[in-house]
């Protein structure tokens, strides 16, 4: 090294050759560390193999040899032992030696059978007793009321006397005589059940394929009797003879009726329903001549109105059950004109209300004050 450099020179050359010294021998370390490495895996791995045996049986052997130190270590007891109502803990071989002479136990215990409670496959006939009820008696047999109700054609409102017979089913659900047709997909959908839980009831005799017998009877877990059809509605239109003097609305519009919203405006429910199981009277939304009135069509408004605003504005008020108004007549706000109702394509007691300016659809929600 040169005396006549500068010492940080010298320095920093002496801390450059110390760090690349440095550095290849943890290099090297590394290198011999990871030989290592390897060959002890390999021979800890062989190793596995050759002595997986006498390791086993080795572990067994000491885990006995604890055993038998551990027992004599706690005054000779066995530690397998045992406790029974009425005697001292025994271990199994006392137990054994003891029940073969005496009977302990025969003075305080009494012999009890269980006998388990078969599934009943078949529907049964009851005889109605005293102080029963459908209640009472869908009770005693962990059985649904209305499946009661549903089995013997009764209704909420009958009673039951003494001396009556009821046909119980073996689970809550309806009973089913299989007619020509019938498959196992169509009587679930009539009954408002699961196909697979008709084929899960294992006293229902169906085969593999699925066939069906004409007159077996098939018991529908959880089904329920079909909805009855709904009935096309009486159209009520009301005739006023009374003088009218034409109506214009003012282009605010008031809630036509009281409820929950049960679904909101959109792209394909160009309307807001208001729901309400009381059915309430149906308002007009705003003042105007009625231009609609009652179920002209097969569309799915069922009953419904019609009121053109004379600004641009019409509203629609549909699935009535009632229809207090007809073609021509003037209506002012709040006018009382129909009923909340649930005809044409409705699963519900509910009022569809619709907005119309110049023919298009308009949010209710941004318009009702």
């Amino acid at each position: 090294m040169d005396s006549d450099q500068p010492l940080l020179k010298q320095l920093l050359t002496f801390i450059l050759a110390f760090g690349k010294y440095f550095f290849d021998r943890t290099k090297l370390v590394c290198l011999q560390f990871e030989k290592f490495k390897n060959f002890s895996v390999d021979w800890l791995l062989w190793k596995r193999g050759v002595l997986h045996r006498p390791f086993v049986h080795a572990s067994l052997l000491g885990i006995a040899t604890l055993a038998i130190v551990a027992g004599g270590a706690f005054g000779g007891k066995n530690i397998v032992a045992f406790s029974y109502p009425g005697l001292e803990d025994l271990s199994i071989s006392q137990a054994s030696a003891q029940s073969a002479f005496e009977n302990p136990i025969e003075s305080s215990m009494t012999p009890v059978t269980i006998i388990s409670e078969k599934p009943r496959a078949e529907i049964i006939e009851y005889q109605v007793k005293g102080g029963d009820t459908i209640s009472s008696v869908a009770e005693e047999f962990g059985l649904t009321a209305e499946t009661i109700l549903w089995e013997n054609d009764l209704s909420a409102n009958d009673l039951i006397h003494p001396g009556d017979t009821l046909r119980i089913l073996p689970v809550s659900g309806i009973a089913h005589t299989v007619k020509s047709g019938d498959t196992i997909y169509s009587v679930a959908k009539n009954y408002q059940a699961d196909a697979q839980s008709i084929l899960d009831f294992p006293f229902n005799e169906v085969g593999d394929d699925f066939g069906l017998k004409i007159g077996q009877v098939l018991i529908i877990p959880n089904g329920a009797p079909p909805a009855a059809p709904k009935p096309r509605p009486v159209q009520y239109l009301a005739k006023s003879n009374i003088p009218q003097t034409p109506l214009v609305g003012e282009g605010r519009f008031s809630w036509p009726a009281g409820g929950d919203l049960s679904q909101y405006f959109a792209w394909y429910h160009p309307a807001i329903d208001i729901s309400n199981l009381a059915a309430p009277g149906i308002a007009a939304a705003d003042a105007g001549q009625v231009t609609v009135a009652g179920w002209l069509d097969s569309w799915g408004y069922g009953n419904r109105i019609v009121i053109d605003h004379g600004n641009g504005y019409t509203t629609l008020y549909a699935h009535l059950s009632r229809i207090y108004v007809s073609p021509g007549q003037f209506v002012s706000r709040g006018q009382i004109i129909g009923q909340m109702g649930s005809t044409g394509r409705s699963t519900g007691v509910h009022l569809h209300f619709e907005i119309h300016k110049n023919g298009v659809a308009q949010n209710p929600l941004s318009l009702l004050k």
